[in-house]
């Protein structure tokens, strides 16, 4: 009995090895060159110890010599990393079709925050992105410019009262977190968040309880990204449930008060129910869902490209004083910080695109290969199913296309410069049709609050600024390790 039952060990641990080495074999099958993988994460034991901006950027310097494209493994799961300009545009725009869907997890029954514009795939993507589409215009979003203004004049005296209390140096990652949560309190809800007042408010403790202190471990959230339906099947939630609970219920309260008394806003909320005017089926389930999306993309990516520009203005006080004269000319021409000022600012937006350049939100894009495709000129066929990674950080910092990549010079953005460039050097925001809806919101945002700071204020280096400044490895959007702190004074 014991023979048989060792006879039985050795040949179930035999069959594991086979399979695994099967699995590990499949690039090599492809003819796809790879980086070699170890059992049993693959390409990814690093990962939570190495951020995921050094790790991919270590994967594509490593093999940007070796062709078009090349293969990695997460655990024991194919991923297809594309390096080569045009094959990029070809998949995110010509052949979408192949790649509609970024492959994150969601769970619309058990989770409906998560089933927003950006998780969610298919049919259902489509018909909410044809929906909301017109919310975002740069019609609306001078409509609701007004809004923003009032919460910048707030900002700004936020920041007065600071210098002149002593406290010259300043954090100003939190700085911009309290700009960007009353900007979504006041244009997406139409609530006071009085974050200038309240760094404790409800809403940025939300926030921080999203991105600080998520509902699953590590090790969770690879299963559910790998196995998205066994995730769904086992009704299993990936958001902190205190945070939800607590935003779907100001977003159900504030939806039944303004239809209940006639209520309406020059916000997002209003926008959104506008559509339902109209005749388009918007479940409370998807209000609350998008409004969710317009709150976790204004309060990390918007404050997150503020506070790292402002970072490279205090190391660069010659590009700080070129954009402030951009900004004081724009103030002067039209009377004021008008929505017409900030679309007139070209210089700082420079200053913006090459902070985003230097520091994108996300470090990879991801598609997912809805139906087999055969890469153009080539014999290889990615199959569907397969997750396809596009490696922008890294893109972004590659010296054949941006050179002297660690510098930061926002002339490379000049209309010239970008007409002389490669679309797929700069993705920042996505490309094709699942590029990010909210560009023009977060460019308008993000204008308004540096804006507000360079035509008040001078900034500079102080003895608390951390030079270089440390990326944290724990977070899956980029992140200073620590506070980012830079000395504010008024202008004279």
């Amino acid at each position: 009995m014991a023979a048989l039952v060792v006879a039985l060990l050795i040949s179930a641990l035999t069959l594991a090895i086979w399979f695994v080495k099967r699995k590990y074999s499949y690039w090599s099958r492809q003819n796809v060159p790879h980086v070699e993988p170890s059992i049993p994460y693959g390409n990814f034991k690093e990962l939570g110890q190495v951020s995921i901006f050094e790790l991919s950027s270590r994967f594509y310097n490593q093999m940007k010599t070796s062709g078009r494209y090349f293969g990695l493994y997460f655990f024991l799961e194919p991923i297809l990393v594309v390096t080569d300009l045009d094959l990029i545009k070809t998949i995110m725009i010509k052949d979408f079709a192949h790649f509609p869907d970024r492959g994150q997890y969601y769970n619309a029954r058990d989770d409906p925050l998560s089933a927003h514009l950006f998780n969610i795939e298919g049919n259902a993507w489509r018909s909410l992105r044809a929906r909301l589409t017109p919310t975002f215009t740069s019609g609306k979003m001078k409509m609701m410019f007004p809004t923003l203004k009032v919460v910048a004049d707030r900002f700004a005296e936020f920041l007065t009262r600071s210098v002149e209390s002593g406290d010259a140096d300043m954090e100003v990652k939190d700085c911009f977190q309290r700009f960007t949560i009353d900007v979504i309190g006041s244009c997406a809800f139409g609530i006071e968040c009085n974050s200038f007042t309240d760094p404790d408010s409800r809403f940025r403790k939300v926030g921080n309880q999203i991105f600080s202190n998520p509902r699953n471990s590590t090790a969770v959230r690879l299963f559910l990204k790998t196995f998205p339906d066994l995730g769904r099947m086992l009704r299993i939630k990936s958001l902190n449930s205190e945070a939800t609970e607590f935003f779907y219920k100001t977003v159900q309260d504030t939806v039944g008060y303004r239809k209940a008394n006639g209520v309406e806003r020059n916000d997002f909320l209003n926008l959104l129910l506008e559509l339902e005017k109209k005749g388009v089926d918007l479940s409370m389930d998807e209000i609350a869902a998008q409004a969710f999306l317009f709150f976790i993309g204004g309060f990390e990516t918007s404050s997150s490209t503020q506070t790292f520009c402002m970072y490279e203005l205090s190391l660069h006080p010659d590009i700080q004083e070129k954009a402030r004269q951009c900004v004081l000319e724009g103030i002067r021409k039209h009377g004021g910080l008008t929505y017409e000022a900030v679309s007139d600012m070209p210089y700082l937006d420079q200053c913006i695109n090459e902070t985003l350049r230097k520091y994108p939100t996300l470090p990879i894009l991801e598609r997912k290969t809805f139906k087999d495709y055969q890469i153009p000129d080539s014999n290889v066929v990615i199959q569907k199913g397969t997750r396809i990674q596009i490696p922008v950080y890294a893109l972004q910092r590659d010296e054949r296309y941006h050179p002297e990549p660690d510098r930061f010079d926002p002339d490379r953005f000049t209309a010239d410069e970008m007409a002389n460039r490669h679309v797929s050097t700069f993705l920042p925001f996505g490309e094709g049709p699942r590029v990010c809806i909210g560009q023009r919101l977060g460019m308008m945002q993000s204008r308004v609050g540096l804006a507000t700071v360079l035509s008040n204020f001078r900034v500079s280096t102080c003895a608390k600024s951390q030079v270089p400044l440390q990326i944290s490895s724990k977070s899956a959007v980029l992140q200073p390790q620590q506070g980012v702190w830079v000395r504010v004074e008024p202008l004279k």
